[in-house]
């Protein structure tokens, strides 16, 4: 058969290859790829087929990968002040993962190096848009993305973008990140079905924990559910907050904490020193404590936290490790399904292929970590699993949806 994709009209099943391809919403209503259990009216961008026989270079400015007519940017941070980026290694080598697993010959994608700056990344978007770009994958930084966007808005390109800073997003600017929105809500909405009613909040005083304090706050109101207290501390100071904590403590039912995994060993000390019964009172975290050193502790054994599925992940870790001699960062997945998406639409959509319409399709895509889909207002909605610690690992509650409700507005 080819190392393409291969479809009929009318909705059939595409071969178990990388990519469902988008067309016309009756196609997509019935769009069922055979390689895994699909997402109806998803297109699939999961890893499922050996590589190609693509070959993958060293990590080269000024880059191009493929020789097709529809040019795509892949602005990544290959430099940094400090030496060579090894997240930006681990996305530029993913996108090259993509590309292979597509059989693309009709694409060519536009490596650039933001250098780690705004400037930078102003500087590589204006490269590759001068160079033909119809669409921005990338940067990373916040601040990068705020510059490479100002870039490609004056020329009318969009930009799926890895910061996890909503503030960046916006029309034609889409995130692919883990957003801690996302998590927040996902985390509160199950603990709301579980039942509970009153919940205390202990949140570290940095941005990471202000967003999700907010979005905290506006889905426990959704859902119904009783703020009892927040408490706020600074790194290293989280003890008095705790023991404020423990005083309210037979007036609450759950406990969110946004911490991230370093810092959990303190506060799983503190809350047993202050003989908070986690048993009784649900403790609740986000997807940063998706990692072996807070599954370990004490105080957190029965905790429930978020987290995107990892079989999608682990696939293309293998064949990246194969291929690389080396792991991959864990935000692979994200340039590995831009690329694939920005590649699928390539081929199907004609002229309008990043067009806005198109980007904000309500029924999503399925790529490696699940199904996914863009809002317009360039945030993102995710299909994420609930997880609960137990014996040292984490086993899974609720699945990650298959599927998404509503219109993604």
């Amino acid at each position: 058969m080819g190392r393409r994709n291969r479809f009929r009209r009318g909705g059939a099943a595409a071969s178990a290859r990388l990519v469902c391809a988008l067309a016309a919403a009756s196609f997509l209503s019935a769009c069922n790829p055979t390689a895994g259990p699909g997402v109806p009216g998803a297109p699939d961008l999961r890893l499922s087929a050996p590589l190609g026989k693509v070959e993958v270079g060293q990590l080269n400015e000024g880059e191009l990968i493929g020789s097709g007519a529809t040019r795509i940017a892949l602005i990544v941070p290959l430099s940094m002040a400090s030496g060579p980026s090894q997240v930006g290694a681990s996305l530029l080598n993913a996108a090259k993962l993509a590309y292979a697993d597509s059989g693309a010959n009709d694409v060519t994608i536009l490596v650039k190096d933001d250098h780690s700056t705004p400037a930078g990344a102003a500087q590589a978007a204006q490269n590759a848009i001068n160079e033909g770009a119809e669409i921005v994958i990338g940067p990373v930084f916040a601040s990068g993305v705020k510059e490479a966007a100002r870039v490609a808005r004056g020329a009318g390109k969009p930009i799926i973008a890895f910061s996890t800073d909503s503030s960046v997003a916006g029309k034609g600017v889409y995130l692919l990140s883990f957003l801690v929105e996302g998590y927040v809500e996902r985390i509160v909405d199950f603990a709301a079905q579980r039942g509970k009613k009153s919940i205390a909040a202990l949140v570290p005083e940095n941005d990471y924990g202000t967003v999700a304090l907010a979005q905290f706050q506006q889905s426990a109101a959704n859902h119904g559910m009783r703020v009892l207290t927040i408490e706020r501390y600074k790194p290293g100071a989280v003890q008095p907050s705790v023991q404020r904590i423990a005083q309210a403590a037979e007036q609450i039912d759950a406990l969110f904490i946004p911490e991230q995994a370093e810092a959990m060993a303190a506060v799983s000390q503190e809350l047993q020193a202050a003989h908070i019964d986690t048993k009784r009172i649900q403790v609740l975290g986000t997807g940063l404590w998706n990692d072996a050193r807070v599954l370990k502790l004490p105080a957190l054994q029965g905790a429930w936290f978020v987290a995107p599925e990892n079989a999608g992940f682990n696939s293309l870790a293998q064949r990246y490790r194969a291929k690389f001699n080396t792991d991959p960062a864990r935000i692979a997945t994200l340039a590995y399904d831009a690329v694939s998406l920005a590649i699928a639409l390539s081929r199907s959509q004609g002229s309008q292929r990043y067009s806005d319409n198109v980007l904000v399709n309500p029924s999503g895509f399925n790529g490696a970590d699940g199904v996914f889909r863009f809002k317009a207002d360039g945030m993102n909605e995710r299909g994420l699993s609930v997880l609960e610690i137990s014996g040292g690992a984490a086993k899974v509650l609720s699945p990650a949806p298959r599927t998404f409700t509503g219109n993604g507005a």
